[in-house]
């Protein structure tokens, strides 16, 4: 059966797509996913306030949802025209509705209520969202305003972006500093009002930001107010938008900085983390504040040996596979089998290093051949007996220099793309130009189709090959390589294109 509120909603849906309208607190939310539940439908609204009804239209794939205030809804509405809400991995649209209330007939739509009564209640206990339950709540007052943020089992990057959008839910979020301490990656966040920061802290302290990774720990800090110098990708003053993006700063240099704000900014990259259970950053992060988080998905433990087969077993070596694997974590151990030579085991250092591999290079072409990458059966890759020569099929990387995530809250966590014709170059000397790194990379046996240094930095290059297998091959044999001055080119994958 068609619900109706008030039985005139059916003209209103056609031509209905737009943002706008005068706001509401009563929202209409359209193409939702058959099966979608009205619990997930009110988890959409509960970061900005309190739910006060809901009404699904369950033929037509649409709902209204009514919070408290108008406020609450502009809240709402202005934050998913930014970032696109998905429920069961589908984009959904939210706009302002005609009606100002839902009057809802309760015996049709019962069921729908007692959600939001069991919703609420669990709401009112967890964690008061919306600025008015507060003083009802007896919360203990908030003493400060600025949180200390630490992240647990940081497997993949938390930029200050992130951040900024997952506690810009819960009120005004003034400055951001982020470091590293003790190995790990931590932020102090300033908010305008102490009551927002108690929110968030009741809201997000113990939330994953991704699957199974990325937990939030959050404490109130000492500080009352916090003194940001410098704009950029570590610290934030979002009142003072003049600040420099402290060019003398010795805590990072400027030229990285700069290469990093083209390389990072994982928000803009819908899907750059999705081979994993993991929606794309923004969704993950959306999904982190709404707290409808910790999906089955990836987990933190998990096998840490890949089986990697159809190997082109003239050219491939351990060395090869230590290097295009090592992209995506720290390879620890390589076994070409025996007898079947076109099959070979990684031992990686993390189940989320082998889930990562696993999903970024099935598939992909390696000395001209597509390559299968699942999880292993075995938990760890056996080395030779003492003494017994397997013609060098099996190596021990553990000790490599080479590893790229050996350091906890490394640039290169946030730096893991997909395979791409596109390369970023670095660590390159002054006196190596744009013709030499072409040559170079020409001799792989690709064809070289963009070159660009960075502007501020000739460290740094981006260089297109004309395929992805190309690409994958110059950074198989070029990674590493040695451009004399004791300077060794880094090449990886980028996604950025010239």
């Amino acid at each position: 059966i068609c619900l109706s509120a008030n039985g005139n909603d059916n003209k209103k849906f056609k031509g209905d797509d737009k943002m706008d309208g005068a706001p509401s607190r009563v929202l209409h939310i359209r193409k939702l996913p058959g099966e979608v539940t009205e619990t997930e439908v009110i988890a959409l609204g509960l970061p900005f306030g309190k739910v006060t009804n809901i009404l699904m239209l369950k033929g037509k794939n649409q709902a209204f949802l009514e919070l408290a205030t108008e406020e609450a809804a502009i809240t709402m509405v202005n934050y998913y025209s930014a970032v696109t809400p998905h429920l069961r991995n589908q984009p959904i649209y939210i706009q302002y509705s005609n009606h100002k209330e839902l009057k809802t007939d309760n015996t049709l739509n019962q069921r729908a209520q007692a959600v939001l009564q069991a919703v609420t209640a669990v709401q009112a206990t967890n964690a008061p969202i919306s600025g008015t339950t507060v003083s009802e709540s007896a919360v203990t007052p908030a003493q400060s305003p600025v949180l200390r943020i630490i992240i647990d089992n940081m497997y993949y990057p938390v930029t200050l972006d992130v951040l900024h959008q997952i506690f810009s839910k819960f009120g005004a979020v003034l400055k951001i500093i982020t470091f590293t301490k003790n190995n790990q990656f931590q932020a102090l966040l300033q908010f305008g009002d102490p009551v927002n920061a108690q929110q968030a802290k009741l809201a997000l302290d113990g939330q994953n930001i991704y699957n199974a990774c990325c937990t939030l720990r959050i404490d109130f800090s000492k500080l009352v107010n916090l003194n940001v110098k410098y704009n950029n990708d570590k610290s934030r003053d979002y009142t003072r938008p003049d600040l420099p993006s402290g060019d003398g700063q010795p805590a990072l240099d400027p030229a990285i900085a700069a290469a990093f704000a083209k390389e990072t900014s994982l928000l803009a990259v819908p899907g750059a983390l999705s081979p994993l259970a993991i929606p794309n950053a923004a969704a993950a992060a959306a999904a982190a504040a709404a707290g409808r988080v910790g999906m089955p998905g990836v987990s933190a433990g998990g096998n840490t040996v890949l089986l990697v087969s159809n190997l082109n077993e003239e050219m491939v070596t351990p060395q090869s596979l230590f290097t295009l694997f090592g992209v995506y974590g720290d390879v620890q151990r390589v076994k070409i089998l025996y007898n079947k030579k076109d099959s070979a085991l990684i031992q990686m250092a993390d189940g989320n290093q082998s889930q990562l591999a696993m999903s970024h290079l099935n598939g992909q072409k390696m000395y001209g051949k597509i390559i299968r990458v699942t999880l292993s059966k075995h938990q760890t890759v056996q080395l030779p007996r003492e003494g017994l020569d397997d013609q060098g099929l099996t190596k021990d990387f553990g000790n490599s220099p080479l590893h790229r995530f050996k350091k906890p809250g490394s640039k290169n966590f946030q730096n893991i793309f997909p395979p791409s014709a596109t390369l970023h170059l670095s660590n390159i000397p002054p006196s190596v130009a744009e013709e030499d790194l072409r040559t170079l990379f020409a001799n792989t046996g690709g064809t070289v189709k963009a070159f660009k240094f960075f502007q501020r930095d000739h460290k740094m290059a981006l260089l297109q090959m004309s395929t992805v297998e190309e690409a994958i091959q110059a950074l198989i044999d070029l990674h590493n390589y040695n451009l004399g001055e004791s300077h060794h080119l880094r090449v990886s994958f980028s996604k950025s294109t010239i």
